[in-house]
């Protein structure tokens, strides 16, 4: 095995950044750091420390280097972090959004690939190779399908059923209960004292707790968040995406059946011909997927040159 066989594939997220090291036949380096360790939201210095961090656990030299990064949300934010790594790491490098490692992940080429986890975004690519890109607007003002954006929804539809004078559905108790308070009144002044979509987010269980208990309050704010998800498959859709395979992931609709199947529903309305994938794998098999793409273009490209 030549050392510029060597792949990596990269998933950075807002907490945590995973690296995958591949040979010719096999992953060789699996890991799993906190993005903290090396991201200060410095660009140059960001740069020179993921570059430091690929080739320590690559242990050689690199082919081709593919990156789904959260925060890179333009095609310039992810030409910029290549052309800033350009200098550190050898070999061909390609960014992406983390969201976009979902489709290749799920084994396709093209697609669009869309998020509920604490927040909510759908990401797609042209034909030309353009990123587009609907949602993820963040917890205040979107995000709709979001485990925080849920509990926001969760908490609005409580504030009408109190004041209409029903207090009888479940999803009353389950948020009092995630919330510690005896006081539905207190619901709104408590969730804005966190001010957090992580924490706001950790509450979602109430509203499919709820409604699995029969929860029309429940069930409705599960129903319009998936809409609200396939309503942004239709955006890009009108801008030109390739919706023949729409792969979903995101810790909230992998662990939420009752979300996952509102989707399909919702998507059977907004385009009935795509076939739609649960993506349970890790995301950074998206980004090995597309860096062996990469050594294999670099491969013909040799060939092509007598090499």
């Amino acid at each position: 095995m030549k050392q510029a066989d060597l792949i990596a594939g990269i998933d950075i997220g807002g907490t945590k950044t995973h690296v995958l090291i591949k040979d010719a036949n096999r992953v060789i380096a699996d890991k799993v750091v906190p993005s903290s360790d090396w991201r200060v939201w410095e660009r140059e210095k960001d740069a020179v420390a993921l570059a430091a961090l690929i080739k320590e656990i690559a242990g050689g030299k690199l082919c081709a280097t593919a990156i789904g990064a959260h925060g890179c949300d333009t095609d310039e934010h992810c030409k910029q972090l290549e052309a800033d790594l350009a200098s550190g790491l050898e070999g061909r490098i390609k960014v992406v959004n983390d969201s976009e490692l979902l489709v290749p992940a799920a084994g396709f080429v093209s697609g669009i690939g869309v998020v509920s986890g604490t927040g909510s975004i759908a990401v797609a690519r042209t034909a030309n190779d353009e990123m587009l890109v609907a949602g993820g607007w963040g917890w205040i003002l979107g995000d709709e399908g979001g485990a925080a954006a849920l509990v926001r929804e969760a908490a609005r539809a409580i504030r009408g059923a109190i004041d209409l004078g029903q207090m009888d559905d479940p999803l009353i108790a389950e948020l009092m209960a995630k919330l510690e308070t005896e006081d539905a009144t207190k619901i709104g002044r408590l969730l804005n004292a966190t001010r957090s979509a992580a924490i706001w987010g950790g509450y979602a269980d109430a509203v499919f707790d709820a409604a699995r208990q029969g929860s029309a309050l429940a069930n409705r704010v599960i129903r319009e968040g998936a809409d609200a998800l396939a309503g942004l498959i239709g955006v890009l859709i009108s801008r030109g995406a390739d919706a023949s395979h729409v792969v979903i992931g995101g810790g909230v609709v992998v662990e939420q059946p009752l979300l996952f199947d509102a989707f399909v529903a919702a998507m059977s309305k907004v385009s009935p011909a795509s076939e739609i994938t649960l993506l349970r794998a890790p995301p950074v098999n998206g980004a090995l997927a597309i860096a062996e793409r990469l050594r294999a273009e670099i491969r013909e490209m040799e060939k092509f040159n007598g090499k």
